[in-house]
Order: C-alpha cells, then sequence, then structure tokens
C-alpha cells in the first residue's frame, strides 16, 4: 500500500497492546457510573479503532466475546452487545481500507455514522425486548465517541510512531 503524503511509516503494534488497551476499555464500561443514555462506550471506541487499523488481528470473533462480557455485566438480553459489536465490527471492517486515507478528523465524521447505527441497533434490540425509550440523550453518545476518535487515535498510534533504532548500517 502506498502511504499518502506527510504521514510517517508506522512500526508493527504489539499484541499485548492490542489485548491491553482492549481490557482497559472493558474495565471502563464496567465501572459503576450508573446507566445514562449519553455516556460513551469506550470499548466500543477502542475494538472500532483496533478493527479499522488491525483488521486481521481484531474482527468480529473478538467483538462477539467482548460483547458477551458487557451482556453478563449489564444483565441484559445475552448477546444484546454481541450483536452491537459485531455489526459494528463488520462496518469497520468494511470501510477500513478507504478510511486510512482520511485524516483523523474526517476519520471522526465517517466512524460517527457507524457508531449512530450501533446505537440504533442496541436502541431496537432494548425496545423490543420491553425496556424504556432513554430520550434524545442517547443521541449524544456516539457524538462523544466521534469526538473521542482523534484522541484515541493519537494515544492507541504513539507507541508506533516511535524512531527505529538507527545506527550506521541503516539510514533509515
Amino acid at each position: 500500500m502506498i502511504m499518502p503524503r506527510g504521514q510517517p511509516l508506522l512500526l508493527p503494534v504489539n499484541p499485548v497492546f492490542i489485548v491491553a488497551s482492549l481490557l482497559v476499555g472493558l474495565a471502563i464500561n464496567f465501572l459503576p457510573l450508573g446507566r445514562v443514555a449519553w455516556a460513551p462506550d469506550i470499548l466500543m471506541l477502542l475494538l472500532t479503532f483496533w478493527v479499522v487499523h488491525q483488521p486481521q488481528r481484531v474482527g468480529m470473533g473478538v467483538a462477539f466475546v467482548l460483547g458477551l462480557c458487557m451482556d453478563v455485566h449489564q444483565s441484559s438480553w445475552l448477546g444484546q452487545h454481541a450483536l452491537v459489536y459485531t455489526v459494528l465490527s463488520f462496518g469497520a471492517m468494511a470501510m477500513h481500507r478507504r478510511l486510512l486515507w482520511f485524516s483523523v478528523p474526517s476519520q471522526a465524521l465517517q466512524v460517527f455514522l457507524l457508531f449512530l447505527l450501533a446505537h440504533a441497533v442496541e436502541l431496537l434490540l432494548r425496545m423490543v425486548g420491553g425496556g424504556i425509550f432513554p430520550g434524545l440523550w442517547g443521541l449524544l453518545a456516539p457524538v462523544l465517541e466521534a469526538l473521542l476518535w482523534p484522541l484515541a487515535s493519537w494515544v492507541l498510534l504513539a507507541p508506533q510512531r516511535r524512531p527505529p533504532d538507527r545506527d550506521e548500517n541503516r539510514p533509515l
């Protein structure tokens, strides 16, 4: 793949870093902050980021397992979050090649639609299950997740931006 002008060549990502970041996102979602409709789903954000940047390592299987963990934690229908995260990762996989050519703010605008779709599927499943409508505050969660996309990109790509060890035999 030809890199766009001005972008540095990234080092390979450490798989332990991917797992650690997803576990941190899962732990943040597990915090007892109450169930407010406008709270961003950090695990959804991190899962989307890694599916876009590392689709060979993080895919729909990982999304399904993390969704089951969220279902068990929130005592929701078993498979509700699993379906939402799987649909989200499918959409991210479908557009990951195109998405990487855009700048980070443009990426945030495009993943906003994925987040909106995921929250719409989650709301639909909740309403079918007899839940109450959370109100229009639920529309704020995808907006906050899209606004957090540049921060997540900067933090999660930082270890890959390290300059490689220089020596006299490799001038790059």
